[in-house]
């Protein structure tokens, strides 16, 4: 059984999910342990990643090059945000792992599986081999029952009322 290194999984339709991974962030930093913060489908230009990335011992990587939600991209913008995002995947976890991060962040890593961007085997043979010591957040919505085999934490972040329904869209300070 894992002692050290566990795996979390932060899921489900809410609002929370990456602002618990970043919580767990500020207080690995804390510690002064490294952190590794790779975001997919996001631009990393959100006010946390603006405020971690400023900070000594943290690495934020971000995957979102053409600035659209997938169901609004073309057959070439899904193709070169696939090649985009599977490079930011093997940049974050060779540098976590030849950098001995403490934590490594992959935010919003199930949706880039479930819209086809990033094989799920190689996140699954990722999680298999990795460190002993290297702990390491998923973050986004339907994580698969071999995703949720691999971990150790599961937190799931149920929604019963959210602005955007009333159409008021994210606000800077709050949602990003």
């Amino acid at each position: 059984m894992r002692e050290n290194g566990l795996v979390h999984i932060y899921c489900g339709d809410g609002k929370g999910k990456t602002t618990a991974a970043m919580g767990l962030a500020l207080r690995s930093i804390g510690h002064r342990k490294p952190v590794v913060i790779a975001q997919f489908l996001k631009d990393g230009t959100s006010g946390e990643c603006r405020f971690l990335g400023a900070l000594d011992h943290v690495t934020v990587l971000a995957a979102n090059p053409v600035g659209k939600f997938s169901f609004a991209m073309t057959d070439t913008e899904k193709d070169v945000t696939k090649n985009a995002i599977v490079r930011t995947f093997e940049a974050a976890t060779q540098f976590a792992v030849r950098e001995h991060a403490f934590l490594l962040i992959l935010d919003e890593v199930c949706a880039a599986i479930t819209c086809g961007f990033l094989e799920e085997e190689r996140v699954l043979s990722f999680l298999q081999n990795k460190p002993d010591t290297l702990e390491v957040v998923m973050t986004g919505r339907d994580p698969s029952e071999r995703l949720q085999a691999e971990a150790d934490y599961i937190s799931e972040i149920c929604k019963r009322k959210h602005p955007f329904d009333r159409g008021i869209a994210a606000r800077e300070g709050i949602e990003q």
